[in-house]
């Protein structure tokens, strides 16, 4: 007999952090993986159909919180609603754990969610405080470097305790993400502004402007103060070899999304974990003309996956990596979406199946190629 405390799933092709267990059964108690095992599980468990049982997801930076406060250009969700419904995509997705990108930075003239990181952080904490969440919630505060008011109001929130991420990001165009300025471009009109020709060589000008005149010296302040709270640092968009000495001289743990091979090579040889785009793997390609995560992953240099815009992108991306590149088996794929983006930002009590780990459990489906989330639990508790 099980306790109303004990779960055990059996019939299960489990995925461990180095192997699968091809026919294996899991037992958690009391919000801990207890046991696992090969062959036939013991008495009172839950038949998995033989369906993989994997760890939840672990997902290091998505906005997609965005989508739902803003569902509409200039149309503003109740922000707590907005938390609760984003959760729900996201534990469905099989993430049982997520850093919440917000966006670090006021722009004068912007709409949708610049400068409301206050504003969500706050909504995050009302739906956990009330209970209302099946994912575990943090925060990465997405640092846009050049922005005037980026200190400010970095030091407004790097206190709160869910911060464990901080990027530093710089979106000026004509470099990193957008060295193609035509692709810029196009990503503002596809933003669903309208943005004349005239008003984006105006946006572009002010950007160059806050580029030059703040972010040297805002730069030294938000890697000063990741390292006085001690809260992991990430780069962004790394392109150059100059691009890579920073983020070495800056102690970043992550490399987020870097643009050029020579970049990720460089990164890779100073141990920082290398993230790439889900929705790059599953696409096949960046939809910024940049690097494919593909091509970084059969050079060995890709190291954790990231949904960013689409929750669920994380885990066909986790199941297509063998596909692509059979040097990775499954348990490696699964490793970039759970053990090793929990060891980048400390939570090393999740990530795998093993004794004394939390519960934190995914049991999918894969039909026609397409992954679906059965359950989850999160801390032994079902969660979705």
């Amino acid at each position: 007999m099980t306790s109303k405390h004990e779960t055990i799933l059996g019939n299960a092709r489990l995925v461990l952090a180095d192997r699968v267990i091809e026919h294996g059964w899991v037992v958690f108690a009391d919000g801990r993986i207890a046991e696992y095992g090969e062959g036939t599980a013991p008495s009172g468990s839950e038949d998995a159909g033989g369906d993989l049982i994997m760890p939840g997801l672990i997902e290091l930076h998505t906005d997609h919180l965005e989508m739902h406060y803003v569902p509409r250009p200039k149309v503003f969700w109740d922000p707590i609603a907005a938390v609760v419904s984003y959760d729900g995509q996201l534990a469905t997705s099989g993430i049982t754990t997520v850093l919440d990108s917000l966006r670090v930075w006021r722009e004068d003239g912007a709409e949708e969610v610049d400068g409301r990181a206050g504003l969500l952080a706050e909504a995050i904490t009302s739906a956990r405080e009330a209970n209302l969440l099946r994912a575990d919630h943090f925060l990465h505060l997405r640092c846009e470097i050049p922005m005037p008011s980026v200190v400010e109001e970095a030091k407004e929130l790097i206190e709160r305790p869910d911060v464990r991420l901080m990027s530093l990001m710089d979106h000026t165009p004509g470099q990193r993400q957008f060295r193609d300025e035509v692709k810029l471009r196009d990503y503002y009109r596809g933003k669903g502004g309208g943005k004349t020709d005239a008003e984006l060589d105006a946006l572009f000008e002010k950007r160059f402007h806050y580029q030059k005149t703040y972010a040297a010296a805002n730069m030294r302040e938000i890697v000063a103060l990741a390292h006085q709270y001690e809260i992991p640092l990430a780069s962004h968009d790394d392109t150059t070899e100059e691009n890579v000495a920073d983020a070495i001289q800056d102690r970043v743990a992550v490399a987020e999304f870097p643009t050029t091979m020579e970049a990720a090579r460089g990164l890779h040889q100073a141990g920082i974990g290398i993230l790439m785009g889900a929705p790059n793997v599953v696409r096949g390609g960046s939809h910024s003309g940049n690097i494919a995560a593909i091509d970084l992953a059969r050079e060995g240099l890709l190291d954790i996956l990231s949904s960013d815009y689409i929750p669920s992108s994380l885990l066909m991306a986790a199941l297509q990596l063998p596909q692509h590149v059979p040097a990775i088996d499954l348990a490696a794929a699964v490793r970039t979406v759970t053990k090793t983006p929990a060891e980048a930002v400390g939570l090393a009590d999740r990530g795998e199946i093993a004794p004394g780990k939390r519960a934190d459990v995914i049991r999918v489906h894969v039909a026609r190629n397409i992954p679906v989330v059965r359950s989850a639990w999160r801390e032994g508790r079902r969660v979705a």
